[in-house]
């Protein structure tokens, strides 16, 4: 299952202590050595001043579902400072939304403008990218898989093909951009309703 970077924010945390929400995610933290997150900054009334405030480090969640993610308690909750590891990430401050992508022959592709990630291990495994103005009315974006990804600096992210073949092994994996949100519980139409309802008269 692929979770959208959109579908991450303001989403539940909630304490198995307090038996409740005890705070929302504002920003993911993202590991570029591996485009993996490593944490969320958090905001609510009991907890930090969101990018500023208290972080939940992904090791933390015992468990992610449909209702939000799951904690022991607030106590889980760390500032930068606290871990070497977290801070050093933190202080590159790494933004992968608006980063440029071109292949290594340096043709452009475009920018970030989305990504998914599975949260079995917050592994992102794609990135969405928006076309440049002049190939964007045929082609308005890209799906790249993290195996075409060879390169992250701080300016640009550069994959391994070009963008013909990007485009075609993306249209193999049946990704759809327009993204179906995976925690919501499907619903059945009232007809669907009424179908499962009636006996079975046969």
């Amino acid at each position: 299952m692929l979770i959208k970077d959109s579908d991450l924010k303001n989403f539940p945390v909630l304490s198995l202590h307090m038996s409740g929400m005890i705070a929302k995610t504002t920003e993911a933290i993202i590991d570029p050595s591996d485009l993996k997150i490593i944490g969320f900054y958090l905001n609510g009334p009991e907890v930090g001043n969101g990018e500023n405030g208290d972080i939940l480090q992904v090791r933390d969640i015992r468990e992610f579902s449909n209702l939000g993610m799951v904690i022991d308690s607030a106590d889980e909750f760390v500032y930068a400072d606290d871990v070497i590891k977290l801070k050093e990430v933190v202080d590159i401050n790494f933004q992968l939304i608006d980063k440029k992508v071109e292949t290594k022959k340096k043709t452009k592709l475009g920018k970030v403008i989305g990504y998914t990630v599975t949260p079995e291990d917050f592994m992102i495994q794609q990135i969405i990218v928006q076309r440049p103005f002049m190939k964007s009315f045929l082609d308005p974006e890209l799906i790249i898989g993290r195996s075409e990804i060879v390169n992250v600096d701080d300016e640009k992210i550069i994959v391994k093909d070009e963008e013909k073949k990007i485009r075609e092994r993306a249209t193999k994996e049946d990704f759809v951009p327009n993204f179906v949100n995976p925690f919501r519980e499907p619903q059945l139409s009232r007809a669907d309703s009424q179908t499962l309802d009636e006996p079975d008269t046969q």
